[in-house]
């Protein structure tokens, strides 16, 4: 525990840009009329302009019963990029932590050390999966989720008994490249949500909000995890409308607005309001479900604007105007302590090439080589004169390892 009074020590500043891929796209990917078939050859060439437009990698959404498969496209995609880290959405509630540990550590190895995991907590999709925890119930199973995971990803062989989890004697065959393990990632909005971030995770995202919400949200997240002797990073996603000036990308986005249908807005909003997501809700107090006449009318902070959150449940705010207008937000949310932005634009395939020529060579991004891929079973080097610990790359951990403590 950290002493009353100080903090621990925040992690190294970076800048790092993400896109996004998901199963659909097009210039109005809502409007089936629009949207383009995504097949394998059009997801290799996604993935070669996240690689050749400098960014660090790339969000692979999906949900429990729908979409690509993230591990799947992910480790089809390893051997066409070199540079890409590959953000998997994961639902804990539909895997066990040690089935987990096994694909977590297997593509981390064999991608070079190019995993992260994205922990998702939502309901979403969970109850066509055969899921039905309650809103607490989820974040409650997350929580052991994440405690035996991390143990197992450390080497040690796990005994748990929780209230959702009873595991025996589980244990890691080999250890990930990155070390502890493939970096955490996590969102959500309510406490309990945030409990579990400043718990377990290294990077605490948030849909995109106004600079004011998200630095309350930062200072809240920070200090419950100075509780744990911990220090986080902090993510957001945001939708795009970069064009070369500002007044350009206001008429796009009136354009978009203009192709929303009020029948497909009211059944979104109907839906959207349903959900028990707090972050869900906070979305919806930027535009309140109602489709203006003039796209500015959403504009909620300068550049900021809600429209996205009219056509699509989730991140609903997206930056507007010229490249150099963009960034200037983007540095604005850099110096309120956000490291990992997670943008998209539509089509996505395109808007790749525009934000890397225009807007990425305006901020000071942090993108590392990975350098040569190691053979797998690789482990890092203790340090020297420290004796070895945890399980060695070739084999499960020796018995007596240390146990994970239940609850």
């Amino acid at each position: 525990m950290t002493e009353p009074g100080s903090l621990p020590p925040l992690p190294e500043r970076r800048l790092e840009i993400l896109w996004y891929l998901i199963a659909g796209d097009g210039r109005y990917p809502w409007d089936p009329a629009w949207r383009r078939r995504v097949d394998f050859e059009y997801v290799q060439a996604w993935a070669k302009s996240i690689d050749v437009n400098g960014f660090y990698g790339a969000l692979l959404a999906t949900q429990p019963t729908s979409g690509m498969d993230p591990w799947i496209t992910a480790a089809s995609l390893v051997p066409t990029t070199r540079r890409m880290k590959f953000v998997i959405a994961v639902h804990p509630s539909v895997y066990t932590p040690t089935s987990l540990v096994k694909l977590a550590t297997t593509l981390d190895q064999n991608s070079g050390g190019r995993v992260v995991l994205n922990v998702v907590s939502g309901h979403t999709g969970l109850e066509a999966a055969g899921v039905h925890l309650k809103h607490e119930e989820r974040y409650e199973h997350t929580d052991e989720f994440l405690t035996v995971y991390r143990a197992l990803m450390r080497g040690e062989r796990v005994d748990f008994d929780g209230k959702h989890l009873k595991i025996r004697g589980a244990e890691a065959a080999f250890l990930s490249l990155q070390q502890p393990y493939p970096p955490l990632w996590f969102g959500g909005a309510s406490p309990i949500a945030r409990d579990v971030a400043a718990k377990h995770v290294d990077n605490y995202l948030t849909w995109g909000e106004p600079p004011a919400e998200t630095a309350e949200l930062i200072a809240d997240v920070r200090a419950r995890a100075a509780k744990h002797g911990r220090s986080l990073r902090f993510g957001i996603r945001l939708n795009l409308i970069v064009r070369d000036t500002d007044e350009e990308a206001w008429a796009a986005a009136q354009d978009m607005l203009d192709h929303l249908d009020d029948h497909v807005v009211a059944r979104v909003q109907a839906e959207s309001g349903r959900q028990e997501s707090v972050g869900q809700a906070r979305q919806l107090s930027f535009h309140k479900g109602v489709k203006p006449r003039f796209a500015q009318d959403l504009e909620v902070y300068p550049n900021v604007w809600s429209g996205f959150g009219l056509i699509r449940g989730g991140p609903g705010l997206a930056l507007v105007g010229s490249p150099e207008s963009v960034a200037a937000r983007i540095r604005e949310y850099h110096a309120l302590g956000i490291d990992s932005f997670i943008v998209s634009g539509n089509p996505l395939l395109e808007e790749t090439y525009r934000f890397g020529a225009q807007v990425m060579p305006l901020l000071p991004v942090t993108h590392d080589d990975p350098g040569p891929l190691r053979p797998a079973g690789y482990t890092r080097p203790n340090p020297a004169g420290s004796p070895p610990s945890g399980p060695s790359a070739s084999g499960p951990a020796p018995s007596g390892s240390p146990l994970v403590a239940a609850g």
